[in-house]
């Protein structure tokens, strides 16, 4: 899942970007407002944490931009102010979630989990292909009903892949949805990272190599067509 954090205070987003980096999740940051909106109109990102009251852009204008230009991506607004208009108004610019200032991290990670969740297509919290489960809210993944112990970027690989249902995922498409805007885009992190994936699963293999365009993991599973 690729997130987005934009938030003034930077004590609290470097805060907030280490905890969801914990969970797994490729997390870039803007500091005000002007950053994040333009950032959040280069990458993709699942899910937007937006503080409502940011120095150059507004929040609301952020997430009023991302609503009208049809993005899928999911806002969960942060404010100081808890009230209940206050709410209310944050929900009617277009935010999907909204969560006062202070609140417990745990509650965040469950909300940001649950906005990747309604990414389009839709995906369901817990993901099977064949003998194959992959749990993303519990960074848990099974074949066989044995535990595969994987990596933060292996799990979240894997993860892409089932969420694709069969569909070809590049190499640039993986690199974008699992690691941050930090890393090298020349980088052979992303096929070394499938070859060690590919050998914790085991066989029969469940990654397929579609020469040329990327990766894929066919839903459903058929033995015999996985080739390279």
């Amino acid at each position: 899942m690729r997130v987005l954090v934009v938030e003034d205070e930077r004590n609290l987003a470097d805060a907030i970007v280490r905890g969801l980096r914990r969970q797994g999740m490729a997390v870039d940051v803007a500091y005000d407002g002007s950053a994040g909106h333009e950032m959040a109109f280069v990458t993709r990102y699942d899910v937007v944490v937006l503080d409502r009251d940011l120095p150059g852009v507004h929040g609301d204008q952020i997430c009023a931009d991302l609503v009208t230009s049809g993005a899928l991506t999911r806002v969960l607004m942060l404010t100081a102010s808890g009230t209940v208009a206050d709410r209310v108004e944050g929900l009617q610019l277009g935010a999907d979630d909204y969560l006062p200032k202070p609140f417990a991290f745990d509650e965040l990670v469950a909300r940001v989990q649950a906005l990747g969740r309604r990414a389009t297509p839709a995906t369901p919290p817990v993901l099977t292909v064949a003998d194959l489960v992959v749990d993303p809210a519990r960074r848990v993944a099974t074949r066989g009903g044995a535990a595969v112990d994987l990596t933060r970027k292996e799990f979240g690989v894997l993860e892409e892949l089932v969420k694709a249902r069969g569909a070809v995922v590049s190499s640039e498409e993986l690199l974008e949805r699992v690691w941050d805007a930090n890393t090298d885009p020349f980088t052979t992190t992303v096929r070394v990272t499938v070859m060690t994936l590919r050998k914790k699963l085991g066989d029969p293999p469940l990654i397929e190599t579609v020469v040329g365009a990327g990766y894929r993991v066919p839903d459903p599973y058929v033995p015999g067509q996985v080739s390279a």
